[in-house]
């Protein structure tokens, strides 16, 4: 009888340890929450003003494309950064500059009167460069400063 005793103190756990699957869940939160903030000069313009962060400094000059508010590219690369350059040259300019350093940050800046449609135009222009990622450039609200 000793034997059938044993048998039936011993109970099969049928529960669920959830705390690794917590302690992974909490770990990717925190992760996701750190990068996803990380993931957003020449010509006067009117920036659109909103709360962001500024730049980190880079090795590099970045390329940047200044539109103004009559739609006029402008390029921070070219031999005359003050000079409006046409859609042809600004491409060709561009492609030219990642050939060179595929790596280059690459971004835009449009005048807060600009339609949204040239500053689109301008964005599928350097994709068609061959810049994979396109930032675009704001200034810093007056909230955000004063912070």
């Amino acid at each position: 009888m000793r034997g059938k005793n044993k048998r039936q103190r011993r109970k099969l756990m049928a529960e669920i340890n959830v705390v690794p699957y917590i302690d992974v869940m909490l770990v990717l939160l925190i992760i996701f929450m750190v990068t996803t903030p990380l993931m957003t000069q020449g010509v006067k313009v009117d920036l659109p003003k909103v709360a962001s962060k500024n730049l980190p400094p880079e090795q590099k000059m970045p390329i940047i494309v200044t539109v103004d508010e009559h739609g006029a590219y402008y390029l921070n690369i070219a031999s005359d950064p003050k000079q409006a350059v046409t859609a042809d040259d600004l491409q060709q300019t561009v492609v030219n500059a990642l050939h060179q350093d595929e790596q280059r940050k690459v971004y835009v800046r449009g005048d807060q009167q600009a339609s949204y449609g040239t500053i689109v135009q301008a964005m599928v222009l350097l994709q068609k460069s061959g810049a994979t990622t396109v930032g675009l450039i704001t200034e810093a609200s007056d909230v955000a400063q004063k912070r």
